[in-house]
């Protein structure tokens, strides 16, 4: 299978409905915004228990954040996927999801909902790994212990979109509009003028993110499909703890209880025809009836006429 490039005027598949079940740009922005309310409801607790803030930082949010060391790294695992939809900064967190609604509502819009998850993953992981031995095998290349938040993601959703459709423009009435591979250049130049002097390692993750981005689009539009594993393994799951919904549930199995048999020809009840029938068996007797007849006089004989 080979994925075309994608312009402002190519057809695309029926849009995905932000209130659509299993939308995966609003999974993602809700898994964000439900940890960054989570942390910062923890964080007030502290603040009304007169806990220093600096024990918060230790017993709760370096519990979730992605460490430098390799050592607390190896202590705590489950940070390779917590720290990408922890965020505490409020202006980070904005940040964040604005530019995920933006890219992630285009990649779900071009190359369908399923795809959206496993981009957001891969880039996040790689941005991972790629910190972590930036951090510990590069001499003073990071100026922060820990990394956080969906910038590694994003990253990469917006590296594999602008690949697959890099001529998409916006506001077509500006001089035949805004293609969306300068719209993604812009976004890069901020992105790595906010991290910061130093933050080499930051910065490798989020090139790392951006190149797994790239060879996710890249490989689709060759036919192979990074996201069918993840899909096939979601759906399985789901399939498993739903078994009524495997192989279609009751949707598949509708039906209608009767009494006579399909497509069984059955005449009205009216008087003008019970009368006919009564005339018949004054005139020759009952066995002279057709099975049909015996059948209506039997209904008949049933209901109020």
């Amino acid at each position: 299978m080979f994925l075309p490039m994608v312009t402002s005027a190519s057809p695309r598949k029926k849009k995905t409905l932000l209130g659509q079940p299993n939308n995966g740009l609003v999974l993602l922005f809700a898994a964000n915004m439900i940890m960054f309310v989570i942390i910062h409801m923890v964080s007030v607790i502290y603040q009304l228990s007169d806990i220093p803030m600096e024990q918060f930082h230790r017993q709760v949010l370096n519990w979730l954040v992605l460490p430098a060391s390799a050592e607390a790294f190896a202590a705590r695992p489950w940070t390779l996927l917590t720290h990408l939809f922890t965020h505490f900064g409020f202006w980070h967190l904005v940040s964040s999801m604005v530019w995920l609604w933006f890219f992630g509502y285009l990649l779900q819009d071009m190359i369908g909902n399923n795809k959206l998850i496993p981009v957001y993953l891969y880039g996040a992981v790689a941005g991972a790994l790629v910190f972590l031995l930036t951090a510990n095998l590069v001499p003073g290349s990071n100026s922060a212990d820990s990394v956080m938040g969906a910038g590694a993601a994003v990253m990469a959703i917006a590296i594999a979109i602008t690949v697959i459709a890099p001529d998409y423009r916006f506001f077509p009435m500006i001089n035949g509009g805004i293609p969306l591979w300068v719209i993604t250049v812009v976004y890069v130049l901020i992105d790595f003028s906010t991290m910061g002097k130093g933050n080499i390692a930051i910065a490798a993750s989020h090139t790392g993110a951006a190149a797994t981005g790239f060879l996710f689009a890249r490989q689709l539009r060759k036919g192979r499909d990074w996201s069918l594993w993840m899909n096939r393994l979601t759906d399985w799951l789901n399939d498993l703890f739903n078994p009524e919904k495997k192989s279609g549930g009751q949707k598949n199995r509708l039906y209608y209880r009767a009494d006579r048999k399909p497509f069984e020809k059955t005449a009205n009840i009216t008087q003008q025809r019970l009368d006919t029938i009564l005339e018949k068996i004054h005139r020759h007797g009952y066995d002279q009836l057709t099975d049909e007849e015996k059948a209506f006089l039997e209904r008949a004989s049933r209901e109020d006429l």
